[in-house]
């Protein structure tokens, strides 16, 4: 005979359902206007953004000069400036090597599109002068006719370069005042607000700040560990610019994919225009091999252990963050997902019952 259901238990199951589902549905509401709200101030939240990701690497220096003596306003501003320099260095590291070789570079550019041209005469293609002169008649008129489109994609392209000065600039302000007065910000955030609030917040800020701290410190060392190994693919296949490459491919690690894909561009079109077509796929096989390490085994790793998440977690987050938000989504989404978990284990901890207490011998019940 087979059992019959409560109403009674099968109601309270309804009634506790329709209860939580409600409940959660409020929390994503309020999650969504949350969203919508720093939407409308993006132009305001990412520079905060970027400089509190400036801050925390630009924080251990600071903090060392200021136990030096040094007060907040100077040991600021001397890591302001030696940030700026350390920038311009890198700048120049990778510029000008490559400023010197821009003439050789161009003749392998102009060689190798001859190349690629003879190829194209021979079997099997067998393209002749007047089928190449009448493709590029071809393209040269979708041009033209597409000009309209063109002057826009490039005044977009100028008002977005405006906008990410914009930004650089405010970030650097920001760092400046950070590295000046971060110190006093959580006290004087724990004055403002009233009751448990006045506890609670100031404890979460500073495991946040904690945790974007080892987020950044990882993601050097992940950019650490891809410039050592590419760049010592492209020495030992004697690929020009192999210090600015190397360079290129530290700074690009900070913005995931894309930075990728760009260095990737670079060093392969250089060994490509200087060594000829092998070693360009050599090249190429190597920065595919180390990506694909980086992105399955040294980013999750030591993210994993930095910020307490495991490396699926990583995985997925930078995913969903790709797909929800592009590139930005992608830079954000690890330290976003590692920011919530700290809010998350922040409160099972407030919320969870104390150990029951051992009894005054020590034994267990």
């Amino acid at each position: 005979m087979s059992a019959t259901l409560n109403a009674g238990r099968t109601r309270a199951a309804l009634r506790t359902s329709a209860r939580v589902s409600g409940e959660l549905l409020l929390v994503l509401v309020a999650a969504a206007v949350v969203l919508w709200v720093l939407g409308r101030m993006w132009s305001v939240v990412w520079p905060l953004i970027v400089g509190l990701l400036l801050t925390t690497l630009t924080w251990p220096p600071t903090r060392f000069l200021r136990r030096r003596g040094l007060a907040p306003a100077l040991a600021a501003s001397l890591v302001t400036v030696l940030f700026l320099l350390v920038a311009a260095g890198t700048a120049a590291l990778i510029a000008v090597p490559v400023a010197s070789e821009s003439g050789e570079l161009a003749d392998g550019v102009v060689e190798g599109v001859q190349r690629l041209r003879e190829w194209a005469e021979g079997p099997p293609l067998n393209i002749d002068d007047a089928q190449i002169a009448g493709a590029f008649d071809t393209a040269t008129a979708r041009i033209q006719d597409s000009a309209g489109a063109i002057a826009t994609t490039a005044v977009t392209g100028v008002s977005t370069v405006f906008n990410g000065v914009v930004t650089a600039v405010l970030a650097l302000f920001l760092m400046f005042f950070f590295l000046k007065d971060g110190p006093r910000f959580l006290p004087w955030l724990g004055r403002q607000l009233p009751g448990r609030l006045a506890t609670d917040v100031p404890a979460v800020a500073e495991r946040c700040w904690l945790t974007l701290g080892s987020f950044v410190r990882s993601q050097a060392l992940v950019g650490m560990i891809d410039a050592v190994l590419i760049g010592l693919g492209l020495w030992i296949l004697d690929v020009p610019l192999v210090l600015p490459l190397a360079v290129l491919t530290f700074v690009s690690a900070f913005v995931p994919i894309v930075g990728a894909l760009f260095a990737g561009f670079v060093a392969v079109l250089i060994a490509l225009v200087s060594n000829g077509l092998t070693d360009a796929l050599l090249v190429l096989a190597v920065i595919v091999v180390v990506q694909q390490l980086e992105g399955n085994v040294f980013q999750p790793m030591i993210q994993s252990r930095g910020l307490g998440l495991h490396a699926a977690v990583v995985l997925l987050a930078v995913t969903l963050g790709g797909s929800l938000s592009g590139i930005v989504g992608s830079l954000l989404a690890v330290p976003v997902a590692a920011l919530i978990a700290v809010v998350w284990n922040y409160l099972r901890e407030q919320l969870s019952d104390p150990p029951p207490a051992l009894p005054a011998d020590g034994s267990s019940a």
